[in-house]
């Protein structure tokens, strides 16, 4: 499993979260919401350190990490967090 974010979607992370100085963001699976890879289930994020990461990514100053207890949700898809243009908000996109 591989964890790609892109320097937009970076950028807009640190801006929307206000995060200034060295942090980590936990992409983590949640009950509910849509255009989930599973049915049912869909991405959040959280502030929060690492424990058991599967995968991981610094952009900047900020690493962005999935943690072992869910990557069941990635069903051995990769994750790329892009920005949208039209939306002008982060994206996931299951490779």
């Amino acid at each position: 499993m591989k964890l790609e974010i892109t320097e937009a979607a970076a950028d807009w992370y640190e801006k929307e979260l206000e995060i200034d100085e060295e942090s980590f963001i936990r992409f983590y699976v949640r009950y509910g919401g849509s255009g989930g890879l599973q049915p049912g289930f869909s991405l959040g994020i959280m502030q929060e350190d690492p424990l058991e990461p599967v995968a991981e990514e610094k952009v900047n100053h900020i690493g962005y990490f999935i943690e072992a207890k869910d990557e069941w949700y990635f069903d051995e898809h990769s994750l790329k967090v892009s920005l949208s243009e039209d939306a002008q908000e982060p994206e996931f996109n299951y490779e």
